[in-house]
């Protein structure tokens, strides 16, 4: 079921189940045995759910998911009441509560396609975008093609998103909400040109430009949830998480974390465009370890010197020879990306000499660039020449798992196809140029998959 028609709003109508009209399943056998439910308990649980649907529709959402915490504490083991409870907090602004409520409608209906969409909306909304490719990943089989494509774009991965709904628009089902989430996704990937071209096919000059306008504003989000809220046409909220008493049985409750300045995709700074992020699913790269505490041990009183006694050296005695120290092993062998048409795009900046010092924040951060040849391509955005900072000629996975490196401290990539790059001038002109061509199975050790 749409949510809502986001034609006015100028991005693609996105199916997520149980948000606005809810067909709740009460008679589907649960997927883990249940208790059986007192009929008293049974009954007072429908109604609660039936009173929650209809504050949904006057748009009352927290009386909403008041109702629909009722429901499940009456009769925690029906998915559709668990479904319906998620679909209550999305709409009150409470994405890690939904969350949580929908990792219990699929712990009960595996394959629950809708719920597992409307999960990775959340983790999207909570800003754990990697979880939310995995869940779309998991559950691609049962998910609409192009409704995960979209989702997979808004989780960071536009590039992935495009291959996904290219497949979807050639089909003979394809419509024009494939079409525009396509369109979407190519704005998404920084691919003006090719979104324009599609948007065309389905509106009329006149708002073309008004619709390319609007999505330029929404690949800009300032925070984790802003494109999910803005799709949802909802305002987050401070959110306590699920109440503990409504956690499914045999399952570990969601908690809130502190509130961060997360990356998103296409966060822009307001002068120039920066980057969006994208990356496979893929577990993040290692923290290294903190150094170990060192405790004192307690004085003890010295003990007294003993007398210096002098004795004769016993004939052919020789000096030993001082200990040798023995070499410093060898640095294990690491391997070079293999080589592809990716790169891993790191920023877009006003001029070359700005991008310099980009690439030295970068390098720091991932010491594995200064092993690689930093690229440069100009670019026209709105009017402005923009210099795009990458890295790359490297195999998907490869560039993959360097964006997924940078992310992990703290920097800003996202993955994409060649646009002409070539190796930044002011690079080899540098003497202490340390990027070489290594064979492949030696050189920079790439993030951990």
């Amino acid at each position: 079921m749409t949510i809502r028609t986001l034609a006015g709003a100028g991005v693609s109508a996105l199916l997520v189940a149980s948000v606005a009209t809810l067909s709740l399943s009460h008679g589907a056998a649960p997927a883990v045995a249940t208790a059986r439910v007192d009929p008293k308990d049974a009954k007072a649980a429908a109604d609660c759910a039936a009173d929650a649907q209809r504050m949904l529709a006057k748009k009352q959402w927290d009386k909403a998911v008041k109702l629909a915490e009722e429901a499940v504490g009456l009769n925690g083991q029906d998915a559709g009441y668990r479904a319906l409870l998620g679909a209550a907090y999305l709409r009150a602004g409470r994405f890690a509560s939904a969350e949580q409520a929908y990792r219990d409608v699929i712990t009960l209906q595996p394959d629950n396609g809708r719920a597992a969409l409307n999960l990775a909306l959340a983790q999207i909304g909570t800003g754990k975008w990697d979880e939310a490719r995995v869940t779309l990943d998991a559950h691609a089989e049962t998910i609409a093609p192009a409704d995960r494509g979209l989702a997979i774009a808004l989780a960071g991965d536009p590039a992935g998103a495009v291959e996904v709904l290219t497949v979807a628009a050639r089909s003979a089902e394809a419509d024009a909400k494939t079409r525009q989430n396509l369109a979407l996704a190519y704005a998404m990937a920084g691919r003006w040109a090719e979104a324009r071209a599609l948007v065309s096919v389905d509106l009329d000059a006149g708002a073309v430009d008004a619709r390319l306008g609007e999505w330029a504003s929404f690949v800009r989000p300032r925070s984790a949830s802003d494109q999910v809220a803005s799709l949802l046409g909802v305002t987050p909220v401070v959110d306590p998480g699920q109440p503990v008493a409504l956690a499914l049985a045999g399952t570990v409750p969601v908690t809130t974390a502190e509130t961060v300045d997360a990356f998103m995709p296409g966060r822009a700074d307001p002068a120039v465009e920066k980057a969006v992020v994208a990356d496979a699913a893929a577990s993040a790269e290692p923290a290294e370890p903190a150094e170990p505490a060192v405790a004192m041990a307690p004085a003890v009183p010295a003990a007294p010197a003993p007398a210096h006694v002098i004795a004769a050296q016993p004939a052919g005695y020789k000096v030993a020879p001082a200990p040798r120290r023995a070499a410093a092993p060898a640095a294990a062998a690491v391997r070079m990306p293999a080589k592809g048409d990716w790169f891993v795009q790191l920023g877009a900046y006003q001029n070359a000499a700005v991008a310099k010092d980009g690439w030295g924040r970068a390098a720091r951060r991932l010491p594995v660039l200064a092993r690689l040849n930093p690229n440069g391509a100009t670019a026209t955005v709105k009017g402005a020449s923009v210099y795009r900072l990458s890295v790359g000629g490297f195999a998907r996975t490869d560039a993959v798992a360097l964006c997924r490196g940078l992310r992990a401290r703290g920097g800003p990539c996202f993955v994409r196809g060649g646009v002409g790059e070539q190796i930044a001038a002011w690079h080899k002109a540098s003497p202490n140029r340390l990027a070489k061509t290594a064979p492949r199975g030696k050189g920079a050790q790439l993030a951990a998959r």
